[in-house]
């Protein structure tokens, strides 16, 4: 079955993105159409990069980073919970990104934003990233308004017509890695 990572883009000791990812694995797993996975960064504990050779190497001399591999590899296609920091994504996901390579391509990805703007263009960002790596976006996109979709910007309380969106979003997403499969064998 197609797996698909629903990644926490966010370490903050207090932090929207955990109730995001929540919410968006809870309307996933109903689906039954893929293995739907949620992966903290808070779990991999990743230093500002620090390998000696670039990514696409493949040569990993930290443990952290050969766990993290491995956690990448094993999926098809990834959902990316984003907070929206000064127009961007948050430097610890940019960081998780660029310590891999070959474990990111040829794989899918749809973008859940949250953010004063609804993390449009942390998300933006992220597809620029991600190109690099040889990952293929969606154009579904879920896009949260901390004005609207939580209370006093923190309780998450998001407005039932974005569930339509992540639906979207999910449905491209599994489609595209199911397609791309071919190119991962």
């Amino acid at each position: 079955m197609t797996r698909i990572a629903i990644i926490i883009g966010s370490t903050r000791p207090v932090r929207n993105g955990e109730a995001v990812a929540g919410w968006v694995h809870d309307l996933a797993v109903k689906r039954g159409d893929a293995d739907y996975e949620l992966v903290d960064l808070k779990d991999y504990d990743l230093p500002h990069l620090d390998e000696s050779l670039p990514a696409a190497a493949g040569v990993y001399e930290h443990e952290h980073t050969r766990a993290w591999a491995e956690r990448i590899a094993s999926f098809d296609g990834f959902v990316f919970v984003t907070p929206e920091y000064n127009s961007s994504t948050s430097g610890v996901l940019k960081n998780a990104i660029d310590f891999l390579f070959s474990e990111w391509a040829d794989k899918a990805a749809g973008f859940v934003g949250y953010g004063v703007d609804g993390g449009v263009r942390a998300a933006e960002h992220l597809r620029q990233m991600l190109g690099r790596v040889k990952v293929a976006d969606v154009s579904a996109q879920v896009a949260l308004s901390l004005f609207t979709d939580f209370e006093e910007m923190t309780v998450f309380k998001p407005a039932a017509r974005h569930e339509d969106a992540v639906t979207a979003m999910l449905d491209q997403v599994v489609s595209w890695s199911e397609a791309l499969r071919p190119l991962r064998v």
